[in-house]
């Protein structure tokens, strides 16, 4: 979808520094950056409290007018302007959650748990072991898909050029090694 009038409007008042640009920009935007910041902590099992949610949304916008708007005088048109935003925004958040937010590390986890009392810290390393040992359970390819996306944070592009493979083709990958996973946790335990 090509860029509309409108939003080349929208632009052109925002890098420009005209009365009220600013103001419109977020009016007609914030709800796109509030819907990337629930899906993306969703996708990642991160619960947000609306602070949290404030915060993440508040970088998104810092991000938009640092420099100059810079990022806003990057876009090209060469999509909707709404695409591109999305893009950003996710990667600003994907970014942020993973730097601040990444439950796998056992500093970050211990201090949570309660000042790091032994039998956190042991439950913590026996929930990492189990990963592991699940993944085991997985083609190598696919193993390293799941831990690159659910453990780093990393988007559909960055697996697929580590992995070699069609950018296309992570989404089924994932989902292929999801429900062996689930097939081998109900083999070992009936009960669940």
């Amino acid at each position: 979808m090509a860029l509309s009038d409108i939003d080349r409007s929208l632009l052109e008042r925002c890098v420009t520094r005209q009365p009220r640009a600013w103001e419109d920009f977020v009016d007609r935007y914030m709800g796109l950056v509030v819907h990337v910041v629930n899906h993306s902590a969703q996708a990642r099992s991160i619960r947000l409290s609306s602070q949290d949610r404030d915060d993440l949304c508040a970088e998104v916008l810092l991000a938009i007018v640092r420099d100059d708007f810079a990022l806003l005088r990057r876009f090209r048109g060469q999509s909707s302007l709404a695409t591109y935003l999305t893009v950003v925004s996710r990667r600003i958040v994907v970014r942020h959650l993973i730097d601040h937010r990444a439950p796998a590390r056992l500093q970050d986890m211990a201090d949570v748990a309660g000042n790091g009392s032994g039998d956190s810290i042991q439950a913590l390393l026996t929930d990492r072991e189990e990963v592991e040992r699940l993944l085991e359970r997985l083609e190598p390819q696919d193993a390293e898909a799941i831990r690159m996306f659910h453990l780093e944070g990393k988007s559909y592009a960055e697996i697929a050029a580590a992995l070699g493979l069609a950018e296309n083709s992570v989404g089924p990958t994932l989902s292929r090694a999801r429900e062996k996973l689930r097939r081998e946790e109900l083999g070992a335990n009936p009960a669940k």
